[in-house]
């Protein structure tokens, strides 16, 4: 099974947690399937006012330069934990 093929699997894992992760590894998660997935943060950074937006776009911020693959394996990583 290729990495788009596991992250694919590790996102439906995801969904199917019967515990919700704390919003920590929720903002980690985020952050990493949207730099998979669409690459470096773009747009304005949002209001502090707007707290889980702006936290939103932070954390994506923060993975600015990695790859899309890296992402992937660290995002399947914890989703692994998670499950695990």
């Amino acid at each position: 099974m290729d990495i788009h093929q596991q992250f694919e699997q590790a996102q439906e894992q995801l969904n199917t947690l019967t515990t919700r992760p704390n919003n920590d590894m929720l903002l980690s998660l985020y952050s990493l399937f949207k730099q998979a997935s669409e690459g470096d943060c773009t747009g304005t950074r949002p209001s502090a006012f707007s707290m889980a937006k702006f936290a939103k776009f932070t954390a994506w911020e923060k993975q600015a330069g990695r790859s899309a693959e890296e992402c992937m394996e660290e995002y399947i990583d914890l989703v692994k934990r998670l499950v695990n």
